[in-house]
């Protein structure tokens, strides 16, 4: 497992200079030829971009373990990614319309989506289990999200039980947009959001699409994740934009979710924070109430406190299996920030 390692983050700190020192990836050196970006194919273009950068990590010919939390900044091959999951990424061509896999028994949180072409996390599966699921799209991205409560060396253990013998690798073939291109239209609505509470609906598929606009500004903000559904997947919702120079704290009423929640901090750009790690239900302190108070640039003896090393930021709380009353809106993290 030593060699599997270093050439995921060898591939990773490749990704991140080619990133920043081209912009781009391309089939065709001619920029006339690009496909261009419109507001009716943007979901496509930022998902085309995430799978381009994940088939250079390799998941594109095999399934790509992550066995570390995620990259900080920009190095990371996706935005706002979990701080309390490891990944697993494998970008697979759909057979007759359907994508088969397999989650096998652990002792640790594992969960699969099935992501389209269009962006559309269109299953979110938890659990040991056989699976066969119909995708819109020729194509598929699937997250295995393993979870890290029992520590990364467990999480490790759970992934390397992965099998992929049902997945067709290798036909992928990395979409001809000017990525540069994408990029600014990923800042500019990413932009759009900061000062307002923002929740995600990540509509399971084309014909959901309710408001177009809403919909590109979640794959802007947060591709890549799941449709709400009680118990089962997930809720992810966004502050605005606080003060690293200030402390601030936000309680409520413990969210109850069927597995955990957690809290993860992000920079202006929806990416972690360096040295700013998550806190989450699986470790976090309640209140005599029971309620929970989590804090920020507070200080080491402030509960449940998250130090984002004098960076201004926002912070997304992710309900896995969402409890009915999260969705009723009834328990509001984002909302109830206070000074202190």
């Amino acid at each position: 497992m030593i060699l599997k390692k270093t050439l995921l983050a060898t591939s990773i700190i490749s990704l991140s200079l080619a990133l920043s020192a081209c912009g781009t990836t391309t089939t065709n050196s001619d920029s006339n030829e690009f496909i261009k970006v419109t507001e009716q194919n943007y979901a496509f273009a930022e998902t085309a971009r995430n799978y381009r950068n994940w088939a250079a990590l390799g998941a594109n010919q095999h399934i790509t373990h992550m066995r570390n939390l995620p990259p900080r900044g920009k190095a990371a091959p996706t935005v706002q990614m979990n701080d309390d999951t490891l990944y697993s990424v494998a970008i697979v061509e759909a057979q007759n319309g359907f994508v088969t896999f397999d989650i096998p028994q652990t002792d640790v949180y594992m969960a699969v989506q099935v992501v389209n072409e269009g962006g559309h996390g269109e299953h979110y599966v938890v659990g040991e289990g056989s699976y066969t699921t119909k995708v819109e799209t020729d194509y598929a991205f699937l997250i295995y999200r393993t979870g890290t409560e029992k520590g990364l060396d467990a999480a490790r253990t759970a992934q390397d039980r992965i099998t992929t013998d049902q997945l067709k690798f290798g036909t992928y073939q990395v979409k001809n947009y000017d990525y540069k291109e994408v990029e600014a239209w990923t800042s500019k609505l990413t932009a759009e959001t900061q000062g307002k509470v923002f929740a995600y609906t990540f509509p399971r598929s084309s014909s959901d699409v309710t408001d177009l606009h809403q919909w590109n500004l979640e794959n802007a903000n947060g591709w890549g994740g799941s449709s709400p559904e009680a118990n089962v997947a997930n809720l992810y919702t966004n502050s605005v934009m606080l003060k690293a120079n200030q402390c601030q704290t936000t309680t409520f009423e413990s969210p109850d979710s069927k597995y955990f929640t957690s809290v993860t901090p992000y920079d202006q750009s929806r990416y972690l924070i360096d040295g700013a790690n998550h806190v989450s239900s699986n470790n976090w302190q309640k209140n005599a109430d029971g309620s929970v108070t989590v804090s920020f640039n507070c200080g080491q003896e402030a509960v449940n406190n998250i130090d984002t090393n004098g960076q201004d930021f926002s912070f997304t709380v992710r309900y896995y299996g969402v409890n009915q009353k999260v969705l009723d809106g009834k328990v509001t993290p984002e909302k109830t920030v206070v000074k202190s």
